[in-house]
């Protein structure tokens, strides 16, 4: 697992830093060797399981613009139906719309750290690891927390919002 620490983080990247500082979070982000624009590709380079990847999905909530991220086990796919009977209508979210709406480009989008606060969903299925990683801000920078910190640091209630696996 080759790893750095951060030494002159990138605005996203930096408030990602700030945020998990706000919220009493001892682990600093890391930056990986390799890109981690997927999950595999951060289960890859961190030599961990695919579900230990939380990946952070982001919708367009239509009735009123916002973003809405899902945080999900990278082994997993998220189920649109499910989640838009929680929150209302969805869109796809173009790039273009994840970097304003959030402050991070796709590839890098956090749980933590939006410009904007966003819509949260937390699947359940990350409860399987007492370890998971996450995107912080940057397709190489990730960082490690444990499930019970997304309901948290997300005001979400843990709930079922992806396919059953294969």
């Amino acid at each position: 697992m080759p790893v750095a620490v951060i030494s002159s983080p990138s605005d996203s990247v930096r408030r990602v830093i700030d945020a998990l500082a706000a919220l009493g979070h001892a682990e600093r982000p890391v930056m990986l060797d390799a890109a981690a624009r997927t999950a595999q590709q951060a289960a890859d380079a961190l030599g961990v399981a695919l579900g230990q990847i939380a990946k952070s999905i982001v919708f367009r909530h239509v009735d009123s613009e916002r973003a809405v991220l899902v945080v999900c086990a990278g082994d997993r796919r998220v189920d649109e139906h499910a989640v838009a009977a929680r929150v209302g209508r969805l869109a796809r979210a173009d790039a273009d719309f994840v970097r304003a709406a959030t402050g991070f480009a796709i590839g890098g989008v956090s749980p933590v750290g939006h410009t904007q606060p966003p819509i949260a969903l937390v699947d359940d299925s990350l409860w399987r690891f007492d370890r998971i990683w996450a995107a912080a801000g940057h397709p190489h920078a990730v960082f490690a927390l444990r499930p019970d910190d997304l309901p948290r640091w997300l005001g979400a209630t843990p709930s079922a919002v992806t396919q059953p696996p294969r």
